[in-house]
């Protein structure tokens, strides 16, 4: 760590964004060596971005699951952060005029890739900022990196609590997202007092992401008054769960708490259907980042509530009619039930959206310097909520208990719960 991390700059609040116009860049696509990227070999952004040319682009990273079982959520977080950074650019880019670049590569759910990964974007792409993709060891794996070499992270899904409440000082990730701590508490709260439940059974995947989930939900159960009767814990690979569900049965559980992404998750529901338990499950949002209905049947797909943080369904507003007509044009979505794994495409969206408005505050690709930009960033009238005051030094989630829905599996549409 450099004493540079130390240093603090002072930034004037904008109250309004700066009219910029003129510049259009159009997004750079390639397929190199299994990782999607968007890169131009001749244009290195300087260290910093005070000597490079205004209309240089800027490089950001983003490190997601672009192949295997969580490859939709990968192409749903590609697709929000590509149309807003078409937009942007559109717009005139920022910092006086420079177009914005994503370059991306596959982390394939492995955090040994998502580690090697970051690496090779900051050091040799010169990315100024990464963005995170679906899974939580992931993300966690990658956080030494980002900070040895004090480069802003940006999650638009992993859900770990220790991702954006960790040790570092300073602290260089933050986060448009949910955050388990919060996700914890939210579903507790449906099951006390939509489900009247007493006695819950937790459903975990062993990871440090189920790690995260278990510890939040042991710290909310007393303050909901709730029981949890076992904790059962289950494989990326396992095929059948059905011992761990009987023993959640056996104990008196009245709902299952689900933390698991789509593959685990279709096991655990096809286990319990083998048990023909007719318990409700209310599950993190893990399984709408793959091919959950497919994988689980419909039948067991429609048992489950999820939450979210955003859904296409009754979204009113010209940002949200907007995205959906760019979302019809480029990737021939018919409607709201045809968006992939929408909290990806919302999060990202914002997220970018941010960014940006954090290297205009900064003026500079400096690291330290656009990590506290995210501090000073003006009202952003966002697609999921209005962002105002987005980030503070005590916390760097940007979505909070007040952002969250709950949707369901309907006819293989992610629809919102009607209760």
């Amino acid at each position: 760590m450099t004493q540079n991390s130390l240093k603090r700059m002072f930034f004037k609040r904008r109250q309004v964004l700066r009219g910029v116009t003129g510049l259009s860049a159009a997004l750079l696509a390639s397929r190199l060596a299994g990782c999607a990227t968007t890169t131009d070999s001749d244009a290195t952004p300087a260290a910093g971005g005070e000597t490079a040319s205004s209309s240089e682009p800027i490089k950001l990273g983003l490190i997601a699951a672009i192949t295997g079982p969580s490859a939709v959520s990968g192409e749903s977080i590609t697709r929000g952060l590509t149309i807003a950074l078409e937009k942007i650019n559109a717009s005139g880019g920022v910092m006086g005029g420079r177009p914005l670049e994503l370059v991306i590569r596959d982390d394939e759910s492995t955090p040994a890739k998502g580690v090697a990964a970051a690496r090779e974007l900051i050091e040799q792409e010169k990315v100024a900022l990464v963005f995170g993709g679906l899974d939580s060891p992931v993300s966690l794996a990658m956080l030494p990196v980002f900070h040895e070499l004090e480069v802003p992270y940006m999650g638009v899904w992993a859900a770990a609590t220790g991702i954006t409440r960790n040790e570092f000082d300073p602290n260089f990730a933050f986060r448009v997202s949910a955050n388990d701590n919060i996700v914890d508490s939210y579903l507790m709260r449906y099951a006390k007092q939509e489900l009247g439940a007493t006695k819950v059974g937790l459903v975990l995947i062993n990871n440090p992401w189920g790690e995260s989930n278990q510890a939040g939900f042991e710290e909310w159960a007393p303050k909901y008054d709730l029981d949890i009767v076992g904790i059962e814990k289950f494989n990326d690979g396992d095929t059948d769960i059905s011992p761990q569900l009987g023993r959640l049965q056996e104990g008196g559980a009245e709902v299952l708490l689900m933390v698991a992404n789509a593959a685990p998750s279709a096991v655990a529901m096809k286990s319990l259907l083998r048990l023909d338990w007719d318990v409700p499950v209310v599950s993190h949002w893990g399984p709408t980042g793959g091919r959950f209905p497919e994988l689980a049947g419909e039948e067991a797909a429609a048992r489950v509530v999820f939450m979210q943080t955003y859904s296409f369904f009754d979204a009113k507003g010209e940002r949200s009619e907007a995205l959906m007509s760019k979302l019809q044009e480029k990737y021939d979505v018919k409607g709201p039930e045809d968006v992939i794994a929408p909290v990806g495409t919302a999060n990202a969206y914002d997220a970018m959206n941010l960014v940006a408005l954090a290297i205009d505050t900064a003026e500079s690709l400096d690291g330290p310097t656009l990590r506290d930009s995210f501090y000073d960033l003006p009202t952003y009238e966002g697609l999921i909520k209005t962002y105002e005051q987005s980030f503070s030094p005590d916390n760097h989630d940007a979505l909070n208990e007040d952002d969250y829905i709950l949707v369901q599996w309907k006819d293989n549409k992610l629809v919102p719960f009607q209760g």
